[in-house]
Order: structure tokens, then C-alpha cells, then sequence
């Protein structure tokens, strides 16, 4: 996920979409490896200690060779790549956009709450937000990303096609914990990424700012932001690798977990994916932000 910019865009959409999905690619194939841990480790019930570790990471390839181990974690990168590439489009195109209503239609109202400045960074947290909030439309892909990471049994052998037929509206299964976790996570990123900039960094016109702020604006507003959604994401994922048939209501999955792992098992997975977080999102961004004025000059 990007961190904020301001001002209307000056690419086209068909740049920003061919930019971003480029930089979603090129993310996938480096990241969704460590994504497949942290997935894995969160949707564990037991005791994870150093005997049990490559057995839960690994699982049938435990034992295998190394590279064996490796391509073992790209399990699901067909529904991956749908799923990232979509959420990156729509990530950056949607946030912006969210921006410029909120900036068309309600400045006055934020500037007289919190001021000019704050006002400011909070229309791009807003945004940040609502986007998050919008993003539950891409939930059936998520789940059969988690699902093939993690369940590939609830599968049997179909087809997405014939999943999407015979399962309908149970791929959205968990939207409501997938809404409430992507609220405060991305005000979060968007929010504290805003701060930093402002005021840890002095920056006013986002857009203008180096690879550099935007590599320490995007740690703080990405460790900010997957923190505050550590414990919704593990509810959610664990909602979302049941069996197809399985319905798993979350406040069971809430209560089971703190009678059977404790308070702390709501973290499960968040040190990988923290430890992700930086140089995945300068990653991505540094690319797409280089990526979408290049396909700008042909489209």
C-alpha cells in the first residue's frame, strides 16, 4: 500500500493502471513467499517452537530439499496475482480519488475541526479509510489466496470457475471482520504516514517528497497500520481458511482463541509481516511511482 500524495493526479487512469499493476507484479513474485509464512503461522493453533517450526511452514515439504521448501511457498500465486494486482490498482487510483471528494466537498468542515494542517493529513487518512473500507469487493480473491496457502484440501481439485459457481457468496465470508480490520489499518497507514511527512520530515506537498521520506513515511505508516490490524487479520484469516462448507462465526473464532492460545496468539504472524512491511512498500511504491509517469508519456 502506497502512502498518501496530494493534488489531482497528472496521469491518465490507463497509465496509473498499467503502472500500479506492474508494480503489484513485480511485488507478488518477491513478497508472496513471506506471505505464505505469515499466513501459515497465524491460521496455527498450537504451541510454535523451533522443532515445530518447519513442519508448520513447510508442511508436507518439511523434509524435502531446499528448493523443493521454496517453491512449496507459492502455493495459490494465480489467486495471489489477482487478488495483489487488483488491490494495488485499486489502491493507488482509489485513494487519490477518495482524496479529491473529500477535498472537493468537505474541506471547510475538516479545516474548521482540525485546522488547516491537520485537516489535511486527516482528509488523506479519511481516504485512506474508505478506500480500505471499498476494497472488501476483493474478498473472494483473497480468500481463495488464504485458502490455497493454507487449506489447498477445502479445493478438491475445482477450478475457480466452479468454486465461484458452486460457492457464491460464501467466498465473502468474513466481509464485516474484512471491513473493520481494513478501517483502521488503512487510516493508519495513510494517517501516520501523512504525520511523518508533516511533521517529522517537514514535508507540505506530499508529491514532492524524496525516495527518502517516502521510505521513512511508508515504515511508519505501514508498522502503524498492520499493528492496529494484527488482531482482525488473524480473526479474518482463520474465518477464511475453513472448508468451504465450514462457516466459522468470527466471535467463536475471538472466543476459542483466547480460551485455547491466550490474548497474544491475536499477534500470531505479525514479526514477518512487519519485518516485510518496509521494503515491501518502498518496493512498491518507489516502482509504481516510476512505473505510471513512464506509461504516462504513451498513454
Amino acid at each position: 500500500m502506497s502512502p498518501p500524495t496530494s493534488g489531482k493526479s497528472k496521469e491518465s487512469g490507463t497509465a496509473r493502471v498499467l503502472g500500479s499493476g506492474a508494480s503489484g507484479v513485480a511485488e507478488l513474485l518477491v513478497f508472496h513467499p513471506v506471505d505464505t509464512v505469515a499466513k501459515r503461522l497465524m491460521s496455527n493453533k498450537a504451541k510454535v517452537s523451533f522443532s515445530t517450526l518447519s513442519p508448520i511452514v513447510f508442511r508436507d515439504y518439511a523434509t524435502a530439499s531446499l528448493p523443493k521448501k521454496l517453491l512449496s511457498l507459492f502455493p495459490g500465486l494465480g489467486y495471489a496475482a489477482g487478488y495483489k494486482i487488483s488491490q494495488r490498482i485499486y489502491k493507488f487510483g482509489g485513494q487519490p480519488w477518495f482524496n479529491e471528494i473529500i477535498t472537493r466537498n468537505y474541506k471547510d468542515e475538516f479545516t474548521s475541526v482540525f485546522g488547516e494542517r491537520k485537516g489535511k493529513m486527516m482528509m488523506q487518512a479519511t481516504a485512506g479509510s474508505l478506500t480500505g473500507i471499498g476494497e472488501v469487493v476483493l474478498l473472494p480473491l483473497d480468500a481463495l489466496k488464504i485458502k490455497r496457502q493454507v487449506n489447498p484440501e477445502a479445493f478438491r481439485g475445482r477450478g475457480v470457475l466452479r468454486i465461484f459457481m458452486e460457492e457464491g457468496t460464501t467466498l465473502y465470508r468474513g466481509w464485516g471482520w474484512t471491513m473493520a480490520r481494513n478501517a483502521p489499518g488503512s487510516f493508519a497507514l495513510f494517517g501516520a504516514s501523512a504525520v511523518t511527512k508533516e511533521y517529522a520530515l517537514g514535508v507540505t506537498d506530499y508529491s514532492k517528497a524524496t525516495w527518502t521520506q517516502n521510505f521513512i513515511a511508508s515504515i511508519a505508516g505501514a508498522v502503524a497500520s498492520i499493528t492496529i490490524a494484527a488482531p482482525l487479520d488473524t480473526v479474518k484469516t482463520r474465518i477464511q481458511n475453513a472448508n468451504f462448507e465450514q462457516k466459522v462465526p468470527g466471535l467463536t473464532v475471538v472466543r476459542d482463541l483466547i480460551r485455547n492460545e491466550g490474548p497474544t496468539a491475536f499477534f500470531k504472524g505479525l514479526t514477518p509481516k512487519i519485518l516485510v512491511v518496509g521494503p515491501k512498500l518502498v518496493f512498491s511504491y518507489t516502482l509504481a511511482q516510476s512505473l505510471i509517469p513512464f506509461f504516462g508519456k504513451y498513454v
